[in-house]
């Protein structure tokens, strides 16, 4: 057996060899031989029940379906997405198995086999987030006790509800990095990763910033070591909303910084392949209906539709084209602005750009490379 100390130099000599290897590409696949995919394969939600990513409460059936049917109906009977993310489980009450008045073994009291079940029923995946910007501390208290056994606990939530994991890290500064290596070496031990996508469970995915210029130490770990084609340990990263809407413009560029990655940087940052990413846009929170929830055809996601469906590699990967869009968030996402409730449901901005890009409901298996 490897000892985690060992572990994580080994992975370091690896991530050398993977870098070397990088510098030694002039340019990466060129332009324009990868065709992209004939659909967007992701088109999902961040989810944050009614109390701003509470889920402290579980929810009444019919209130539930009234504040988000939108999202199993854009209006023809098809779901608006094919996936949502609940958000967020606090890693340190998982660790410890919390009971209190809003969390049941560790887990958010509103995140129930019924919530999971309204949208699987429809052809809709589901996940749940550990972490959030608000738990960047508990992230750091868990992955010092014992980084494993949450990692063990990750796995048997997911096996239990029948749903993937997001891994939402936000530690910017001093990352424990040793420790988010065991957590997730824990998880595929006891669920490994399953290219074809059949068990939900399996599904493991990361939460990188926008760009590269934040997070960067777990974004330089997660793209050399768990994001490669090659030898893949998780399934795929979402490239997060920065810290307000952006332009078409500013969201096309920092997700090129992914594909390009940061060669100059000090140990540089990996090219991405775009087949092992998303891109966030903002939905709800805003003093009036967005765009991209109402108007598709004012939208970012039609803006930049064009750039995430053709993109090409540079660096990594075989195929051209992101993996599809991520909206934050579903219902309230914050204790101030609008939700996606009625009135204002957004089937004419997300569940159009559904039937726009021919997202697959249920969604398919992924592309590798």
């Amino acid at each position: 057996m490897i000892e985690r100390g060992e572990s994580v130099a080994m992975r370091t000599l690896c991530t050398l060899v993977l870098l070397a290897a990088a510098v030694a590409v002039a340019g990466g696949t060129p332009a324009g031989t990868a065709a992209p995919p004939e659909s967007l394969e992701i088109l999902g939600a961040w989810h944050c029940s009614s109390d701003a990513c509470l889920w402290g409460a579980e929810r009444a059936p019919a209130d539930f379906d009234y504040a988000n049917h939108w999202l199993v109906d854009r209006g023809d009977g098809r779901p608006s997405v094919n996936l949502v993310v609940l958000s967020f489980v606090n890693p340190l009450r998982l660790l410890r198995g919390t009971t209190d008045s809003a969390t049941l073994n560790g887990v958010p009291r509103g995140m129930t086999q019924d919530v999971v079940d309204y949208f699987t029923s429809k052809g809709v995946r589901v996940m749940l987030s550990i972490g959030g910007i608000t738990y960047v501390k508990d992230w750091n208290q868990a992955l010092a006790e014992d980084p494993a056994l949450l990692g063990r606990k990750a796995a048997a939530l997911a096996q239990s509800l029948g749903v993937g994991i997001e891994i939402d890290y936000e530690e910017n500064r001093s990352p424990d990095l040793e420790g988010l290596e065991a957590f997730v070496e824990a998880f595929r031990a006891e669920i490994p990763y399953d290219a074809a996508g059949a068990n939900p469970a399996a599904r493991l995915t990361i939460d990188l910033a926008a760009g590269d210029r934040w997070l960067i130490g777990i974004t330089r770990k997660a793209t050399a070591e768990w994001l490669t084609a090659p030898n893949p340990v998780l399934d795929y990263a979402n490239a997060m909303v920065p810290n307000k809407q952006p332009t078409a413009s500013a969201a096309i560029a920092h997700w090129q910084e992914h594909v390009d990655g940061k060669p100059q940087y000090d140990p540089p940052i990996l090219p991405l392949a775009p087949a092992k990413f998303t891109g966030s846009l903002y939905l709800a929170g805003a003093a009036k209906p967005r765009p991209e929830c109402v108007n598709f055809a004012k939208s970012l996601q039609k803006a930049t539709g064009d750039f995430v469906r053709n993109v090409q590699p540079n660096g990594a990967g075989t195929t051209g084209g992101m993996l599809g869009f991520m909206f934050w968030a579903a219902e309230r996402a914050s204790s101030r602005g609008l939700t996606t409730a009625p009135p204002n449901t957004c089937e004419g901005g997300v569940g159009a750009a559904a039937t726009q890009y021919g997202v697959p409901v249920p969604m398919a298996p992924l592309r590798q490379s």
